[in-house]
């Protein structure tokens, strides 16, 4: 009788314990796009960054990552519920912060993820400033509400005043990376010039075909955040360690890419190859850029003030901090 008993009580702890241990991951989706800028998420998925800092925090985490072209498609798969956590442009996020204001489904910043400077080149031999684009030089970017539209109008007020923004806007058309850049190499007639990034401002300006004109730095006088991280306040609210997770799996990525730039560029060429760029200038590239990953936050609090006062925001933030939380509130911004 007393063995019975023992073994019933054995069978019953074991009922106990066998849920806990049968319990599945918790899945994170993170949306991404493509180019170096979101070269921290292709190491984070590489290395399994966010499972690390996520068992850390006691949490049993498995990431899967997916690709979108352009910052409104990631935004409408955030916003769905389609992607737990997307990488984009900030400015994107700031209207969906924005229009989504005391609701589920705002949207807050996570993290900054790449700072790397937006290049704006041409390839009109006399052409040193955006002075020197004619009415009918079209320019080239990968979409017509993106980081480099933002930058391009910022600059058009600094250089004509206020109220002077959309001078340039009508000579913008929407191109693919590739395509922008084969106009800049070919010296097509109508496309002149090319707001461009990482790593196709380089193939453009190593082939001497094309010289810069203005960058983001312009427009932005200094720093400024490229791409971030941002999830939905109902997904904050349910998930409330993931933010810091996820700046710890950032950091520790960007860091990589400093000390070991041979193997960031490795991990670059895998998830994007590439038959216009080797690893060996991958890694050249990576070397000149070392402080333009990590979690920290530059120009937000500058791009929400100017779109604010353009009309691309009805409530703009009193500080930055407003719009990212607070376990990116250390970060440096202005």
């Amino acid at each position: 009788m007393i063995k019975k008993m023992m073994a019933a009580a054995g069978l019953f702890a074991a009922t106990l314990v066998l849920p806990g241990a049968a319990q599945a991951q918790t899945p994170v989706k993170i949306g991404i796009g493509f180019g170096v800028g979101f070269l921290p998420l292709f190491i984070a998925d590489e290395m399994k960054l966010v499972e690390k800092y996520a068992k850390a925090e006691g949490l049993d985490v498995t990431a899967s990552y997916q690709r979108f072209s352009g910052s409104a498609a990631m935004q409408d798969a955030v916003l769905s519920g389609s992607v737990d956590v997307g990488v984009y442009g900030v400015a994107a996020m700031l209207i969906a912060w924005d229009k989504a204001r005391n609701t589920p489904q705002q949207i807050f910043g996570v993290a900054g993820v790449n700072s790397s400077p937006l290049v704006l080149v041409a390839n009109k031999p006399d052409a040193k400033t955006i002075d020197d684009l004619g009415p009918n030089d079209k320019i080239a970017m990968p979409a017509l509400v993106s980081p480099q539209m933002y930058a391009l109008q910022m600059i058009a007020e600094k250089r004509y005043g206020k109220g002077q923004q959309d001078k340039l806007k009508p000579q913008v058309v929407a191109l693919p990376h590739p395509e922008s850049v084969n106009a800049m190499l070919s010296g097509g007639t109508e496309v002149k010039a090319y707001f461009s990034a990482p790593p196709f401002t380089q193939l453009v300006l190593d082939s001497g075909k094309a010289r810069v004109i203005a960058t983001s730095e312009d427009a932005f006088g200094g720093r400024s955040t490229f791409l971030a991280a941002g999830a939905t306040k109902k997904y904050l609210d349910a998930n409330p360690k993931m933010a810091g997770v996820l700046i710890k799996a950032i950091d520790e990525a960007s860091a990589l890419i400093r000390k070991d730039p041979a193997t960031a560029a490795r991990i670059y060429l895998k998830a994007e190859p590439s038959k216009l760029i080797d690893e060996a200038r991958v890694e050249a590239m990576l070397k000149t850029m070392p402080d333009d990953f990590g979690s920290a936050a530059y120009g937000v609090q500058t791009l929400a003030d100017f779109m604010g006062r353009i009309g691309g925001l009805k409530n703009v933030p009193a500080k930055w901090q407003d719009v990212f939380v607070a376990a990116a509130h250390g970060s440096a911004s202005n």
